[in-house]
């Protein structure tokens, strides 16, 4: 029923409510043509019924943030007791609009309703009181003073709706300001968690295909360590180089994650070369095939798919692929869109499955696939061979 408000806006109201008693009060002593001495000096219920109704209306427009339900009950209330004495209107009456604003404004669903309602019944009491009330009734209600009530009742319904149309004008903006806000920062929060995503992503694939050849290169060091040391520190030279180059992909990574900033340069086609390279030191039997070739320049959102791609297929070439056995890749460049195949053998047997093997590789390599508007199947095929295809569309085609 009561809102809270900060304390500045507590102040403004109750000062604004003070100042509205202060200018209320003499107007409504001096209202049937007596000074405030002479109605100090009459009879007490003038004194105390215009106090009361000053009372009334100025603590309506003082509470009328805080709660606007209450201040609509008090409000109504010095209108009724004003009715019941017979007293004229006043300036105290003027709290009414603000009142209505309140309801519609910052009242509740029934509050809002609640102010539009009384707008409507406070224009029928106002033109009822005012042509056949004690004060002003000149023969009552005829067909010679209906031109009159009605026009009065059109005048009070809109100056009391006016009011209330304003204030629901101001809840309007007010919920529209606060739904803007809102989708604001639900935008924010879904920017910023797809770009904690790809930079996931990204590092899963920097890692994941440095560490496979770093181990398989380690591994290969220490066999060969004792009958071919040539072998041995060629290896390290690689996996020198390959570590290297990973901590420097890493530490941009981990850049674009403290400071907001754009993306540092992404892999293209001519890093596949170098990503072949690293797979043969490993020891892995790699043959390349691209027929036909890109024609022209591929956009970058299609080569660091790709790049991606294949740099994840790779890696789980090296890491489940069956010893000494090659692994074939295959690019087709088209005008709209390259087809891309990694076929390899597996160590072990794996059952016919949609997915058969399920992790962040192969997650990872999908949605590259549908970021760039393409697909990517990948699954183990009757002959034991894993195999990886996907396609990815060029320029319009995404």
């Amino acid at each position: 029923m009561f809102r809270r408000l900060k304390p500045f806006q507590l102040v403004v109201d109750v000062s604004i409510a003070v100042v509205f008693f202060l200018i209320a009060t003499p107007v409504e002593l001096v209202i049937n043509g007596q000074s405030p001495v002479e109605a100090a000096l009459g009879p007490p219920g003038t004194v105390l019924a215009a106090i009361v109704i000053a009372v009334l209306f100025s603590g309506a427009l003082g509470v009328r943030r805080v709660s606007p339900a209450l201040a609509l009950g008090l409000a109504w209330a010095g209108a009724l007791m004003q009715v019941g004495l017979g007293r004229a209107p006043s300036f105290a009456d003027l709290a009414i609009f603000g009142v209505l604003y309140a309801t519609a404004a910052y009242g509740s669903t029934r509050v809002y309703w609640t102010g539009f309602a009384s707008a409507i019944l406070g224009a029928v009491v106002i033109t009822l009181y005012l042509t056949t009330g004690p004060l002003y009734a000149s023969g009552g209600l005829s067909w010679e003073t209906l031109p009159n009530a009605l026009m009065m009742l059109v005048a009070a319904a809109f100056a009391l709706g006016l009011s209330w149309t304003v204030g629901a004008l101001m809840r309007t903006a007010v919920r529209a300001r606060a739904n803007r806000e809102a989708q604001e920062r639900a935008e924010i929060q879904a920017a910023a968690e797809q770009e904690r995503v790809r930079i996931a992503r990204d590092m899963h694939d920097v890692v994941a295909h440095s560490l496979t050849v770093v181990i398989a290169q380690a591994n290969g060091a220490r066999y060969a360590a004792a009958a071919d040391p040539a072998a041995a520190v060629g290896a390290l030279e690689i996996i020198s180089s390959t570590a290297g180059a990973a901590l420097a992909d890493v530490r941009l990574l981990l850049t674009q994650l403290r400071h907001s900033q754009g993306e540092g340069p992404q892999p293209t086609l001519a890093d596949l070369e170098e990503l072949y390279a690293q797979v043969r030191a490993a020891g892995v039997p790699l043959r390349v095939d691209v027929d036909p070739v890109p024609p022209g320049t591929p956009p970058a959102a299609a080569q660091l798919a790709v790049y991606r791609i294949l740099q994840e297929a790779l890696t789980n070439a090296l890491r489940h692929g069956a010893r000494g056995v090659s692994v074939d890749v295959r690019l087709s460049w088209f005008p709209d869109r390259v087809e891309i195949a990694v076929r390899n053998g597996l160590a072990e047997r794996v059952p016919v499955t949609p997915d058969p093997i399920r992790g962040h590789g192969i997650i990872g390599m999908r949605e590259r696939a549908q970021l760039a508007g393409g697909r990517l199947e990948a699954g183990a095929d009757p002959s034991g061979s894993f195999i990886v295809s996907a396609v990815i569309p060029i320029g319009g085609a995404a």
